[in-house]
């Protein structure tokens, strides 16, 4: 099982804070961010548009990850948007 959890507008736009997947729902022998993208954007059109937005960022057990990073059995997977401070 992996956990996915989703902040900000995007949690807000997708209506949940956090899914949890199996392997029912993804092959998690190979799973890569890419993978989890494509398998999540099957959910929908706005799935698609959250996880295809070019500045979504993504992080596997809090640190900074690209679409090629492997993910694993038990892995914490966040999707967020860039965030400013001041």
């Amino acid at each position: 099982m992996i956990t996915v959890l989703f902040f900000a507008k995007y949690r807000e736009l997708l209506g949940t804070a956090k899914i949890s997947l199996s392997g029912a729902d993804i092959d998690l022998t190979k799973c890569t961010v890419a993978a989890l993208k494509a398998s999540l954007a099957e959910r929908g059109a706005l799935w698609c548009d959250v996880l295809a937005a070019e500045n979504t960022l993504c992080a596997v057990n809090q640190d900074l990850a690209g679409d090629d990073t492997p993910i694993s059995v038990g892995d914490e997977v966040a999707f967020y948007p860039p965030v400013t401070g001041g």
